[in-house]
């Protein structure tokens, strides 16, 4: 899905308190109606019409209607003006460049803030492509309403962020968080190639070992990445590995913690094997009674992710665990060059 944050420069503060105003809405209707609108955004009068024709233009939000009447729905360009807008209110974010990558269930640009330092922002959507066969499924939400995407993808990039702020904070090889709002997470960029792309390595045997020291690592912290493999491991110019992408990760309690655990550890034996023709007997074998050094899963709770997100999110990820087979391997697809939270709404509405 194209950004085009063009527009942003263009809108009015009304423009905004009326898209702001179909975000709030959409907590309760699949389809805000106009007096619902007009509460919301605290603007009377014929001129609303005019800021919702404009959106369409925009196309930030569509017209839809059902039995009872027309209304108007969020979508993910007009959720990424949302988010955009905060981000460049904190100074977070102040031009967006090059689309440096994409994957079935985010899209990544390089961009840069305030400082003038080039950063990373992934956008999370869910429901993009990887989720087609459930996204008729209304069992994670409210009952009797349609699944919101844009709800998951923010409790996605939600999580993210969380698990990279404690993971960074502890030492961990991932990238620095920088800030995040809705469906956005920022982040370091790293002058780094995706694993993946890499055909040769003058010692392959050392970079396994540090990948699996990293998995049991993660493990003695309570943590289980979920999705280790050669699309989230970036290796540095030095051969040391940078560990990215964290939406799928869960705790070593979890009840398909050893599931979890193996298949991280599958997934590297699997793709060195194949890629570099190394084999190792040596591998780790999942321990829940092991020597546990620390709770990041509980620390990352305790940031800001909940329990509650966390069940969201795990209901959704159980039914993509599914669908896995039938799909390409890769979440993310990135490509280096060579060299929120409810009160978002609020106080967006306040601007």
């Amino acid at each position: 899905m194209k950004l085009d944050p063009t527009s942003l420069r263009y809108m009015s503060a009304d423009e905004f308190r009326v898209l702001t105003a179909i975000e709030v809405g959409s907590r309760n209707h699949d389809i805000v109606p106009e007096t619902l609108i007009a509460e919301l955004s605290r603007l009377r009068g014929g001129g609303i019409n005019k800021y919702i024709s404009d959106l369409i233009k925009r196309k930030l939000i569509a017209s839809e209607s059902n039995s009872k009447y027309v209304g108007y729905k969020l979508i993910y360009s007009g959720y990424d003006h949302l988010a955009l807008k905060t981000l460049s209110r904190r100074g977070s974010v102040v031009s967006v460049g090059n689309q440096i990558g994409v994957g079935k269930e985010s899209d990544i640009f390089v961009i840069a803030g305030e400082d003038e330092q080039q950063a990373v922002l992934k956008l999370h959507r869910l429901g993009r492509q990887s989720f087609r066969n459930v996204k008729q499924k209304r069992d994670y939400f409210r009952p009797n309403q349609s699944p919101s995407w844009m709800y998951m993808s923010r409790l996605s990039a939600m999580k993210e962020f969380a698990f990279m702020k404690v993971l960074h904070e502890h030492g961990f090889p991932v990238p620095t968080p920088i800030d995040q709002n809705r469906h956005c997470v920022v982040m370091e960029l790293i002058d780094a190639f995706p694993l993946r792309q890499i055909d040769h390595i003058a010692e392959p045997g050392r970079l396994y070992s540090e990948l699996m020291d990293l998995i049991v690592r993660l493990a003695k912290h309570g943590l289980i990445h979920g999705d280790f493999n050669e699309f989230n491991i970036l290796v540095r110019e030095n051969g040391s590995p940078v560990l990215i992408d964290f939406p799928q990760m869960v705790s070593t309690s979890h009840l398909n913690a050893e599931f979890y655990f193996n298949r991280d550890v599958d997934c590297i034996r699997t793709f060195f094997k194949r890629r570099f023709a190394y084999e190792s007997v040596l591998y780790p074998k999942f321990a829940l009674n092991g020597d546990k050094e620390f709770d990041l899963d509980v620390k990352a709770a305790a940031s800001g992710f909940s329990r509650k997100d966390q069940a969201n999110l795990d209901k959704l990820m159980q039914e993509q665990e599914l669908h896995r087979d039938d799909e390409d391997p890769s979440d993310e697809e990135i490509v280096y060059s060579d060299s929120d939270n409810e009160s978002d709404s609020d106080d967006d509405q306040d601007e």
